[in-house]
């Protein structure tokens, strides 16, 4: 054994949503002493973009409801509890072309045995003042985590594509009305999609136009949205009660560019369960996956790649 293999963390895990923390618990409990950078987003607090729901009722084991945030921090007591070591750094640097695995995090060089990458992935956003003070209060990016608080209400989405479709669609099953603003005056969402969103008596259309701010923080409530036609310049206010973003996810992976095998998107790409093309190197949660980015199915991921990562330190040995 190299001196450097004697000082290599059996696992390291980089991000700390429930993908990360679920790999944590796990690896911890078969006594792998993982280590687990959690990032620096949101002053160093842990939990992806969970921090940014105010209340999560989909998440299995919590009937009547958690607060994202509030969640977040159960899953980091439980990795704690069984013995995760955690940093409040972000990784900088990874090197994966010969083992043990190099990452630099602050000014430190960790070495890895194996690693799990779990950064997730970030939705995209219009980027407008007010949209970030009302994130939990009206303006979404995820209609399956956040629909259900819309019962009866009127509701907009912003987007042209399938997803944003997809978004609508779902939505109708409790909004009153949903309208999806689009930059341009057609779609660009498959036929399928277009047919059965313009046949569904609630959901409406606002062509050519973007959504230049939202109102009103000062109420910590969204009231209405104002539109600038692309077209003409025109400003009009329409009044909604939230805002659904669904113009597309970016998955958090700038740093494995080059380092591992990434699909046209930049997901991360996977085989037999949470592979990746580097053997040792795992990728669970929404940095890998690109149709579901569900705080359940992160969980699971990140549950199969300590398990993968397990196995793969076993066979080691075997």
């Amino acid at each position: 054994m190299k001196p450097s293999e004697a000082t290599a963390h059996n696992v390291v895990i980089i991000g700390s949503g429930p993908a990360g923390f679920t790999a944590a618990i796990y690896a911890s409990r078969a006594n792998l002493k993982p280590l687990l950078f959690e990032g620096l987003l949101k002053g160093g607090q842990p939990g992806g973009q969970l921090m940014l729901t105010t209340e999560v009722e989909n998440y299995p084991g919590f009937p009547k409801g958690m607060m994202g945030p509030e969640l977040m921090q159960l899953f980091r007591e439980q990795a704690e509890r069984f013995g995760t070591e955690l940093v409040r750094e972000d990784v900088a640097s990874v090197d994966f072309s010969s083992r043990p695995f190099k990452l630099v995090g602050g000014e430190k060089e960790y070495l890895a045995k194996s690693v799990i990458i779990s950064t997730g992935a970030s939705a995209n956003w219009l980027n407008i003042p007010s949209e970030k003070a009302l994130q939990g209060y009206g303006v979404s990016a995820c209609a399956t985590c956040d629909g259900f608080f819309f019962k009866g209400k009127e509701v907009l989405v912003v987007g042209g594509g399938d997803s944003a479709l997809e978004e609508a669609q779902f939505l109708t099953k409790f909004a009153s009305k949903v309208t999806l603003v689009h930059r341009r005056e057609a779609l660009r969402a498959s036929k399928i999609m277009q047919d059965r969103a313009k046949k569904n008596p609630k959901i409406d259309f606002i062509w050519n136009s973007e959504v230049i701010e939202i109102k009103d923080p000062a109420k910590k409530k969204v009231t209405s949205v104002m539109l600038k036609n692309i077209q003409t310049g025109a400003v009009s206010e329409k009044k909604t009660d939230g805002i659904f973003m669904a113009i597309g996810h970016t998955p958090n992976s700038e740093l494995f560019k080059g380092k591992l095998e990434l699909d046209p998107k930049g997901y991360i790409k996977i085989h037999d369960g949470t592979l990746t093309n580097v053997p040792g190197v795992f990728a669970c949660g929404d940095v890998q996956d690109y149709k579901y980015r569900q705080a359940v199915t992160a969980a699971g991921s990140g549950c199969m790649a300590a398990l993968d990562a397990e196995r793969f330190l076993e066979a080691e040995h075997a």
